[in-house]
């Protein structure tokens, strides 16, 4: 415990003076083709910090466009898109290279981009021009601009990459794309102020928090049918499946984020202003319980095995860790100020936690489990200066095609 408290008492001093802590630990032993690196975007610094976690250093810094915000990685070539919502525009980064390469012009202020799973198509909705721009990934350009509802902040490819759910927060509802004929199939008024989305791994229903009436929308969705023409159409005759709200869920105040759990079994709603996280069954659309975490609960990443949900604590500047299996948070982690995004490392071993307040990573590192002397299952391994208000991170793994610099 008092090692803990250290080290959250010295952190504003170690940013200060611009260094970062690092504890003495064994870093895993990597091929030297691995590459595996965190982007972070830093919205007041018109750049990209890129971490390498091999070796848990600062990178590079990238400059990009006005006020970044979103990210995304390709899934199937080693790029990262940074959404820059000042300008208007995507920047392209060469994960190989770790520059960027190219700059697809969009509409108004944008602020997230989704990543089809074939990695051919990325999607932007546009908040300020009340449409989504469809972007051609092999071309860098814009193959569609599709117009949907007032202020759209999220447009979420389906796991199947057939469908497109934009959340229109004015509108308080939602817009449905049809991924394969570009074309908005179909408008669904939900609730108010609709914001972040989780779609099955099926492809099955949406789920859609809605920031201003606590509560978060189950919304079915019609499945693509691609094996012909005749069945294409008598599935879209049909006007029973899919496409319509289900239910409306009440959970806490100010849902503002969701995660999934990798098994598809149950969500997460994160509840900012009642401190609080909603966990929610998704097979029968039913809340199964709501439970204090802290204050300000932002956002939420689940490990890969099911087993743990780690939480930041927007107004308590600390990670609640949950034991999903027991529910109950089993421990506290003091980080950085108003810490936000998170991330997990490629091995699950390291959570990455963006503090947006004091501008830095901090990164969490799992307990060796042959190690019985030590008092926690997590401590604080290192903390890495990013740059200012940084909000959004994502990490991409990848086997490089050659070796360079020196790497």
């Amino acid at each position: 415990m008092r090692k803990i408290l250290f080290i959250a008492v010295s952190i504003p001093l170690l940013l200060a003076a611009g260094w970062y802590y690092f504890q003495e630990r064994a870093l895993p032993a990597y091929g030297p083709l691995y590459r595996e690196f965190a982007y972070i975007t830093n919205g007041k610094s018109n750049t990209v910090t890129v971490i390498d976690l091999r070796s848990f250093r600062p990178y590079r810094t990238l400059q990009v466009g006005i006020d970044p915000t979103g990210l995304a990685a390709n899934p199937k070539r080693n790029e990262v898109y940074v959404v820059n919502t000042g300008s208007a525009n995507i920047s392209v980064i060469d994960a190989e290279q770790n520059k960027v390469v190219g700059s697809i012009g969009v509409h108004g202020r944008p602020y997230f981009i989704d990543v089809a799973p074939d990695g051919r198509r990325a999607y932007v909705a546009n908040s300020g021009s009340d449409n989504v721009s469809v972007i051609d990934l092999d071309r860098r350009a814009v193959a569609a601009t599709l117009q949907v509802g007032a202020s759209p902040g999220l447009a979420r490819v389906s796991p199947d990459g057939s469908t497109v759910v934009v959340s229109n927060r004015a509108g308080n509802s939602v817009s449905i794309i049809d991924a394969d004929r570009l074309v908005v199939r179909a408008a669904i008024n939900i609730c108010i102020h609709p914001e972040d989305i989780v779609i099955m791994p099926d492809s099955s229903k949406a789920f859609v928090s809605c920031s201003g009436s606590g509560q978060i929308a189950v919304v079915a969705l019609k499945h693509a049918v691609r094996q012909g023409k005749q069945l294409q159409t008598q599935n879209e005759n049909n006007s029973n499946e899919g496409d319509k709200l289900l239910a409306l869920l009440d959970v806490g105040k100010s849902p503002v984020s969701l995660t999934l759990k990798p098994d598809g079994g149950e969500m997460i709603a994160f509840n900012f202003d009642a401190g609080s996280i909603s966990i929610i069954e998704t097979t029968p659309n039913e809340v199964a319980g709501s439970f204090l975490v802290g204050n300000q609960p932002a956002h939420g990443v689940v490990s890969r095995d099911n087993s743990r949900l780690y939480i930041s604590n927007f107004g308590s500047n600390n990670i609640a860790v949950y034991d999903i299996d027991l529910g109950k948070v089993i421990e506290y982690l003091p980080v950085g100020t108003h810490p936000d995004a998170l991330a997990l490392s490629q091995n699950q071993n390291y959570l990455l936690v963006l503090d947006s307040g004091s501008g830095d990573l901090a990164v969490i590192q799992k307990r060796d489990p042959n190690k019985k002397l030590e008092p926690s299952e997590y401590s604080l391994l290192t903390i890495i200066p990013v740059g200012m208000q940084p909000n959004q991170i994502v990490v991409k793994s990848f086997r490089a095609t050659k070796l360079a610099d020196g790497r």
